[in-house]
């Protein structure tokens, strides 16, 4: 494990009564390919002490529903099967994850905790290096190249970061040597209130948001994970840097809700990939830009930008040409509960609002077409954001996350340049409906749409 992934978050010692070395779980939510798992489990041999991994849920994540949490209990159910296999107890309780991390740490003799990047997720790591009673150390595994390392700055695009982060690849992309640990922790008498055993039972219980319903067209954990990698590393990734923009074809690895929840390692599939022999140089070379300049470039964004979930983060010259053109005549204009039940002129559009609604997803290509639509039917762009991002968060499932706020600025030209200058749009970039129908077989979308949404298009 490199040294760059590590970092003491607290100049306190180790515990020398602790009864357990604490891994507080929360954003790499699996048991297999997770460093921080297996630094705490390190340290538990050297300490003498065995693992508990413990993990806070709480149901007022935000924007959360039960579609999320539907998705998320499925790995947690996988989690703690599997690491009880591995002799390591698994303590779920609910409440805010800071104090149920808090609450299991006055027993621990150290805490290693995972890598958040939001807002909140940092303010929960900050006080628990604060509070807890022994040392705090934190391990960054779900990103390939760690984020300060690969830059210290907010980066101007995918051009400025790609080059730092391709200089450092061959030192991140390595294998992760995994261990039992030879103490177990399972007699151990610390206890959680929340039973994750059975994933369906525990959602019924739980008091959340039920406006959006869990969905069938994905399953939660590792395993699931992996065995879409698989089979996209067979039988998706010869083609992919021609095919990935084809909407019907849907050629694309569709991992990102398992990325979203830490359910797959982003270095294990970046590795598996590199070593597929199923594909060509420009194929595997193309996904790897996806799962890691791009996706790293959002991390980028959100670590370096304080208010990356508001309209003023755009950059000046973008929000500067969407206030020229503020006023300018919609030809179309759509109420967002219009918006959010698909009922628009468009086809495509209605097609794509049916796919993130009923599925939780919804192929790339659509989504940028999505979005820029949004902006041209709002009646101001700032109204247009906040619709973008309400609707993406709702209904993804890999909503709110780097990505999701990187890629919702990035249709009001974060991350882009200026563009030919429009009505409406101004200097941003546009997409139209005959640009799809162009490059894109778009009646065969919206059939296949219709077909798995049971005519919900």
């Amino acid at each position: 494990m490199d040294d760059a992934r590590l970092a003491e978050l607290n100049d306190k010692d180790p515990k020398k009564d602790g009864n357990y070395v604490l891994y507080w779980m929360q954003h790499s939510q699996r048991a297999a390919f997770n460093p921080a798992l297996e630094y705490a489990i390190r340290e538990g041999e050297r300490l003498n002490k065995g693992v508990v991994v413990g993990f806070g849920l709480t149901t007022d994540y935000p924007d959360a529903n039960a579609r999320h949490f539907a998705f998320m209990l499925q790995g947690l159910e996988e989690v703690e099967a599997s690491l009880q296999v591995r002799g390591i107890k698994f303590v779920m309780r609910a409440g805010s994850p800071n104090k149920v991390a808090l609450d299991l740490a006055s027993d621990a003799a150290m805490v290693v905790c995972d890598r958040g990047y939001l807002r909140h997720q940092r303010a929960w790591r900050r006080r628990v290096a604060d509070e807890a009673p022994c040392q705090v150390v934190q391990v960054e595994g779900d990103a390939v190249v760690p984020v300060e390392t690969a830059s210290d700055k907010a980066e101007y695009a995918a051009r400025t970061i790609r080059p730092k982060i391709e200089r450092q690849l061959d030192a991140f992309l390595t294998d992760l040597q995994e261990q039992d640990p030879r103490k177990s922790s399972l007699r151990l008498g610390v206890k959680g209130d929340l039973d994750p055993s059975d994933a369906r039972k525990l959602l019924k219980r739980l008091d959340v948001d039920r406006s959006v319903s869990p969905v069938s067209r994905f399953e939660g954990g590792t395993t699931a994970a992996r065995e879409r990698l698989t089979t996209f590393l067979r039988s998706g990734l010869d083609g992919y840097d021609d095919g990935r923009g084809e909407p019907a074809a849907r050629q694309v690895s569709e991992l990102s809700p398992y990325l979203h929840f830490g359910q797959i390692s982003p270095v294990e599939v970046a590795f598996k990939a590199r070593s597929a022999r199923s594909a060509g140089k420009d194929d595997t070379g193309s996904f790897l830009e996806e799962l890691i300049v791009r996706r790293e470039l959002a991390t980028n964004f959100v670590y370096f930008t304080e208010d990356y979930d508001s309209y003023a983060c755009l950059p000046d010259w973008a929000r500067k040409t969407l206030a020229e053109h503020k006023d300018d005549e919609r030809q179309h204009h759509y109420t967002r509960k219009e918006l959010e039940a698909g009922e628009t002129h468009d086809p495509y559009w209605n097609a794509a609002m049916a796919e993130m609604r009923e599925t939780g997803y919804m192929h790339n290509t659509m989504r940028m077409y999505w979005g820029k639509q949004i902006i041209k039917w709002c009646n101001t762009p700032e109204y247009a954001y906040e619709t973008t991002l309400h609707l993406n968060n709702k209904y993804f499932l890999d909503g709110r996350d780097p990505n999701s706020f990187a890629n919702v600025a990035w249709l009001f030209g974060l991350h882009d340049r200026a563009w030919q200058e429009r009505d409406v749009l101004g200097k941003i970039r546009t997409m139209t409906a005959k640009g799809l129908e162009r490059k894109y077989d778009m009646r065969a979308y919206v059939d296949r749409i219709d077909e798995e949404t049971g005519g919900k298009v």
